[in-house]
């Protein structure tokens, strides 16, 4: 199977659909904005003006700040670590910049050239405002690109959310440059839209709304970005006497309509495109799953069905995380990681059986606090693979760390 034909594209009824729910939820949004801001204007339209970068965005105690241009696209990236030693590519979420794996870096550096880039559209690298230049092709291209600008032909990847669903794409097309795979609160790709509505300012009605033009990037700036308030609320309390405001940081990063529009742009194409999974060809590049346990976005729903389609995987589940576990629990996150990829994870051989499955889910069971009515529909949506699961798993099941 070719490269074109691993990325494919959704049903004209999909297509249909999410732009039909685009202009209801949209229109409901503004209808509610429009209350909203009728009620206390002043509020509403409040910005605070941000000209100076925090610190903790320029300082170089974390790594060495670095630019590389691919294909007219200027790239930032932070690297640290022996250039000698094997490299980690960490490819930050939404919304969110290479400051994300703050609490990574130094540990991974002990033992690996680590690069934490911002995405095109992110931080400090470029923000074309086409929607055309966030393709998913091209996305691909350039990410594979900037890898071998490194001077390397083969890395691991780390991926959060967004940055996750690319890493998924980059395992299916070029398995070949990519030892080994971690996803952070990011399952598969034809399961990662699978979002449902709830508390989460992402969710699946975000997605929707998305699409359409101009208006997410004016909501996400209105009362003076709360939505980056209510994404990280984890990071309330992070405050030293260092002056490290990450909130702030976030906050600069997305204080302008064209550093929302990039970001967004991802969320304008990549919905219509899945990985063809008609072959009977699985990813054998090893891939270690991380999530919190009380992550809003991603289910443990989510997770089985996305190791049908992984030849040999580790599953590790957080207590007490949410959507971002390598921030909130970055002690945890970081020895799963250096577990996995120093290659101390021992894969179990297993004779796999419905009494296998409903076992593993079983221990899963013990770990996340889903309702059975969740249960039941994980047991119904993995009933007719259950004979056809990877060959290798392993569970690095629960902590409470």
């Amino acid at each position: 199977m070719t490269t074109t034909d691993k990325i494919v594209h959704v049903s004209t009824w999909e297509i249909v659909k999410l732009h039909f729910f685009s202009y209801v939820y949209g229109s409901y949004l503004i209808v509610k904005r429009f209350l909203k801001w009728s009620w206390d204007p002043a509020r509403f339209f409040m910005m605070q003006q941000r000209d100076k970068p925090p610190p903790c965005l320029v300082d170089n105690n974390l790594g060495t700040h670095s630019y590389v241009k691919i294909k007219s696209t200027k790239f930032h990236y932070v690297e640290a670590g022996d250039q000698n030693k094997p490299l980690i590519l960490l490819l930050h979420g939404f919304p969110d910049c290479w400051l994300s794996w703050r609490e990574q870096i130094p540990s991974l550096a002990e033992h690996y050239r680590v690069v934490a880039i911002d995405m095109k559209g992110f931080g400090d690298s470029d923000k074309p405002t086409t929607k055309r230049s966030y393709k998913i092709e091209i996305l691909l291209e350039e990410l594979k690109q900037f890898i071998l600008s490194l001077g390397v032909k083969q890395c691991i990847i780390i991926g959060h959310d967004l940055g996750g669903l690319l890493g998924w794409y980059l395992v299916a097309l070029y398995g070949d440059m990519i030892s080994k795979f971690v996803a952070i609160s990011c399952p598969h790709p034809n399961f990662y839209w699978n979002r449902m509505p709830g508390d989460s300012a992402f969710d699946s009605n975000w997605i929707h709304f998305s699409q359409l033009p101009f208006l997410p990037e004016i909501d996400a700036l209105k009362e003076d970005l709360s939505i980056i308030n209510d994404t990280f609320r984890h990071l309330q309390v992070d405050q030293t006497n260092t002056g490290k405001n990450y909130v702030e940081a976030y906050k600069y990063a997305f204080s302008r309509k064209e550093d929302w529009t990039g970001a967004i742009n991802y969320y304008r194409n990549l919905p219509f495109v899945r990985l063809n999974t008609e072959s009977s060809e699985q990813i054998n590049t090893k891939t270690l799953f991380i999530i919190g346990n009380m992550d809003p976005l991603v289910t443990i729903e989510n997770i089985v069905q996305s190791s049908e389609y992984v030849e040999k995987f580790s599953v590790k589940v957080v207590t007490g995380a949410q959507h971002f576990p390598h921030q909130q629990k970055p002690d945890t996150v970081n020895k799963a990681i250096l577990k996995f990829c120093m290659g101390t994870t021992n894969t179990i051989e297993k004779t796999y059986s419905k009494s296998i499955m409903s076992s593993w889910l079983g221990s899963l069971s013990n770990t996340v606090k889903y309702s059975n009515n969740m249960f039941d529909a994980v047991h119904r949506k993995t009933s007719g693979v259950v004979n056809g699961l990877p060959s290798k798993v392993f569970y690095l099941g629960q902590t409470t760390n």
